[in-house]
């Protein structure tokens, strides 16, 4: 078995951006994680290609993206891999990350008590959507940034002071502008919001969702059986156990996600192991993928103004091999990419089986 393990099919990930429960953290306002199915041998081969004076120990896209002489072959390494490689990337805003949260702990258990499914075709996207553009207008931009904080606050302690700060801060916001979003807490201190926030285990920590992003590529990706290799970084050895319980996992379900993802279990993958970085070129590629974007990302919302233009960088992705969670007032266009998702039932099966955060 273990010469089997070795020899199948090996996606290596790396991540960026993580701050654990903080997801208003200023310095780095996206997350997100890439995997690509190369080997190390390719792996190192690539890297003295594109970088034959390169004297570092380790490959680092932020060391190397400082210097704008580097920016060609960087592109030119992203674009032979993304051409040649089975390559997935995703990448959020973690302020529409906890605003999503609000809308799945803090509003949607009001409405599953009138029987309203708001998960169906992407229902809580777009009231995240809208929070996250016309919040700060809608509800006054102090009282705004008090409700994140609260409900942030109130996730993590799960306290009875923090539960009434987080309710006290709903009523202080202009709630009557959006009581569709707010008016739960605000109006009613919705008994079945406040359980649902004190909920043991459930958390604003964004490291299992991105991962289950990109299980979820990586099983339409696979033809076969197949094993990951992450980082020794303290997101993915947080949520190590996790993925090797879902691993042994042997029940039989599907869930459709969007009009680009499902998932199925039992799963195809079948072992995570960790690794030292420094010892792994394709841990290190994965590394390069997860940094330009995160820094494409910072460039085109006006926060840096350095690194890889970003418009270059996007033509080099195909759809498929990018996944985003970010905000859009586009409601038709989130209504035909959700349109019949399982999200409800999903989330139900991964609090029944994993003990996983609602997403």
């Amino acid at each position: 078995m273990a010469h089997e393990v070795l020899y199948m099919e090996c996606f290596r990930i790396d991540e960026s951006g993580y701050t654990g429960h903080d997801l208003l953290n200023q310095v780095q306002p996206f997350q997100g994680a890439s995997a690509i199915a190369i080997d190390d041998i390719d792996a190192a081969r690539l890297i003295r290609e594109y970088f034959p004076k390169l004297q570092a120990p380790e490959m680092k896209y932020r060391s190397l993206s400082k210097r704008s002489g580097n920016h060609p072959r960087l592109l030119g390494l992203i674009g032979d891999l993304l051409a040649n490689y089975k390559c997935i990337t995703y990448v959020c805003d973690k302020r529409f990350a906890l605003l999503l949260k609000f809308v799945g702990y803090a509003v949607e258990p009001f409405y599953y008590e009138q029987g309203i499914d708001f998960y169906a075709d992407g229902q809580n996207y777009s009231m995240a959507s809208v929070l996250y553009f016309a919040g700060p207008t809608l509800l006054g931009p102090v009282a705004m940034a008090r409700l994140e904080r609260a409900f942030q606050q109130a996730m993590r302690h799960k306290s009875e002071s923090a539960l009434a700060e987080l309710v006290n801060a709903a009523r202080c916001t202009d709630w009557q502008q959006f009581g569709e979003a707010i008016g739960p807490l605000a109006l009613y201190a919705a008994p079945e919001c406040l359980d649902a926030i004190a909920t043991p285990g459930v958390t604003t920590d964004m490291a299992l969702p991105v991962l289950l992003a990109l299980i979820s590529r990586m099983e339409l990706m696979s033809a076969g059986p197949y094993r990951v290799e992450h980082d020794q970084s303290k997101n993915l050895l947080t949520y190590h156990d996790i993925l090797q319980r879902q691993i042994d996992h042997t029940d039989e379900a599907e869930f459709r996600q969007s009009s680009l993802a499902s998932i199925r279990f039992p799963l195809k993958l079948m072992a995570v192991s960790q690794v030292d970085s420094k010892q792994s070129p394709a841990v290190q590629l994965a590394d390069v993928l997860i940094g330009a974007t995160i820094e494409a990302s910072q460039r085109l919302t006006g926060r840096i103004a350095d690194g890889l233009d970003p418009e270059r960088l996007a033509e080099l992705y195909n759809d498929d091999q990018l996944i985003h969670m970010l905000p859009s007032l586009d409601f038709e266009e989130q209504f035909n990419f959700r349109k019949g998702t399982q999200a409800s039932s999903l989330i139900d099966y991964y609090a029944k089986n994993f003990s996983a955060p609602r997403a």
